[in-house]
């Protein structure tokens, strides 16, 4: 079944909202070297764009998260599939995001990293959904706030579908 999509954000306005994103992270860790930590897999369209921006020192280490399954909805049951390769105690840490919806997941992480004793925790998303927000989360930098509809593309997939799509789109 091809489903039918419906652009909400192009690419024009991502590449301009992710410049505008890693200036203010450049000029908030300016003599800091923080170690973005991005989700997978979801998220690596957006930190590979967010990280080539940046004028500062960083690091990149990589998480993987399982709460979907297939389909649209989460599952509820969050879990650890790939740890950092990185010690984050006393390091200032920045979570990429591909987007945050319930909020249950990035509470995990959340709560698993700070028993790690970062110097600090912040977040960065692409996309942020309030109308789904469940858990009290503290967000940064935000790219674009939207509905709680579904969406795919710049990373973001439905059964492995859509991820290279160079734009956000949601289903008619």
């Amino acid at each position: 079944m091809k489903e039918s999509l419906k652009v909400i954000i192009d690419g024009d306005r991502i590449k301009a909202r992710i410049s505008e994103l890693a200036r203010e992270i450049s000029d908030d860790y300016r003599d800091k070297r923080p170690i973005l930590v991005a989700v997978l897999k979801g998220s690596f369209v957006f930190v590979a764009d967010l990280v080539r921006e940046l004028d500062i020192d960083f690091v990149v280490d990589f998480i993987a998260i399982g709460s979907y399954g297939a389909g649209k909805k989460s599952t509820g049951a969050v879990k650890l599939i790939k740890d950092l390769n990185h010690d984050i105690s006393g390091e200032d840490v920045i979570f990429v995001e591909d987007v945050v919806d319930s909020g249950n997941t990035l509470s995990y992480i959340y709560a698993n990293f700070l028993a790690r004793r970062p110097k600090s925790i912040e977040v960065v998303t692409l996309l942020n959904k309030m109308d789904n927000r469940e858990a009290n989360l503290s967000i940064k930098y935000t790219g674009f706030d939207i509905p709680g509809e579904f969406v795919v593309g710049y990373g973001l997939d439905l059964d492995e579908k859509y991820r290279g799509l160079p734009y956000i789109a949601s289903f008619k």
